[in-house]
């Protein structure tokens, strides 16, 4: 349900998460009025908070205390109150760069060490993960006619894993072409593969600009197009990776994870239960603005497994070229600085899609 809120309806919104993540203590008119320039007496804000706790975007814990956030009212907090900090993103990023000498680190140690920096900067459970298999790249490709009308596709990337491929011609029109005259064929379109794909993933084959290939080849792309991606979803399935993760007693300190049992669930899933922690990590938003950056935010109970339904998880995918090759999050509870924690992920994700590329 979309909920229309008045300009001093957000306004006393805002203020009133903005003072609930800096003191955990449900929120009343008079530490607003202090606290705050709203320009409004204590009795409106009163009145106001009580319009946003019927429309459930606040709620009081007890009956005669002040209040908190709803998930609800934390999402329009996060979608239409706040801007990521600029300044803290390219803060982040220069600290990643002046603590991690690329050059000097193995993968493992890269990501290791990015990930005890977020859990620092944030104050939250960091997740990193383990680049998937999507990331090897075509070292060579091949096409080798075997029989009348098929052909085998031959691939090998970078690690020297070899892998293969038996397709079936497309028909043609020229009946005079003999078994030379393909064969020679295939070599053109070989090269031609090769020169637009070594040193790239298979998966980025959908931005290879086939109008490149000369007009009497043309019969060959859609063909090869469909052929090679099938091969690179095949071949290259992303398949569940190691995640890295830092941060964990720092953020139990906070007093939403005071009972032991909410903490021990959250223990287990990270521990032993990472495959449904990678796949919820790894998914993209479903719809994706090109001028904001690519970042997911899933709040309480948004969140679809149990044991993290208060909390949110903020994350982005790291890049090799245009594939997403692995994934940054940082875990916490509802309330935090989701200001800070968007911008560390977005420094965090792009800085390791530039060290990666």
């Amino acid at each position: 349900m979309q909920v229309q809120l008045t300009n001093r309806q957000q306004h006393i919104l805002w203020a009133t998460v903005r003072h609930y993540i800096a003191t955990a203590e449900p929120v009343g008119s008079k530490a607003l009025v202090e606290e705050y320039d709203l320009g409004v007496s204590s009795a409106t804000i009163r009145n106001i908070m009580g319009i946003l706790e019927k429309s459930g975007l606040l709620y009081q814990p007890h009956t005669s205390s002040g209040r908190i956030p709803s998930d609800s009212g934390y999402r329009i907090y996060v979608d239409k109150l706040i801007t990521p900090s600029e300044t803290l993103t390219r803060q982040v990023e220069t600290a990643l760069q002046k603590r991690l000498k690329r050059e000097d680190w193995s993968l493992e140690l890269l990501l290791q060490g990015a990930a005890q920096i977020l859990a620092t900067l944030s104050g939250c459970i960091t997740l990193i993960t383990m680049p998937h298999n999507s990331t090897a790249v075509l070292r060579h490709l091949q096409l080798v006619p075997i029989e009348a009308g098929k052909i085998m596709l031959i691939v090998v990337t970078d690690g020297y894993e070899t892998h293969s491929n038996l397709l079936d011609l497309p028909p043609r029109t020229d009946t005079e072409a003999d078994g030379e005259y393909i064969e020679r064929e295939l070599q053109i379109v070989s090269n031609f593969l090769n020169e637009h794909l070594r040193g790239r993933s298979l998966l980025e084959i959908s931005t290879l600009n086939w109008s490149e290939l000369d007009q009497e080849f043309h019969h060959y792309s859609e063909f090869l197009k469909i052929s090679l991606l099938e091969l690179a979803r095949r071949t290259f399935n992303p398949t569940t990776t190691q995640i890295m993760v830092r941060g964990v007693s720092e953020v139990l300190r906070q007093p939403e994870f005071s009972q032991l049992q909410q903490v021990q669930t959250i223990i287990q899933l990270l521990e032993e239960e990472q495959e449904q922690l990678w796949r919820l990590i790894s998914e993209e938003p479903e719809a994706e603005d090109t001028n904001k950056p690519r970042v997911t935010v899933r709040i309480g109970a948004e969140n679809p497994l149990e044991p993290i339904r208060s909390c949110s998880l903020i994350s982005s995918s790291y890049r090799r070229g245009n594939v997403n090759i692995g994934s940054v999050g940082v875990l916490g509870p509802t309330r935090l600085d989701y200001e800070s924690a968007i911008a560390v992920v977005t420094a965090a994700a792009d800085y390791l899609s530039e060290a990666l590329s």
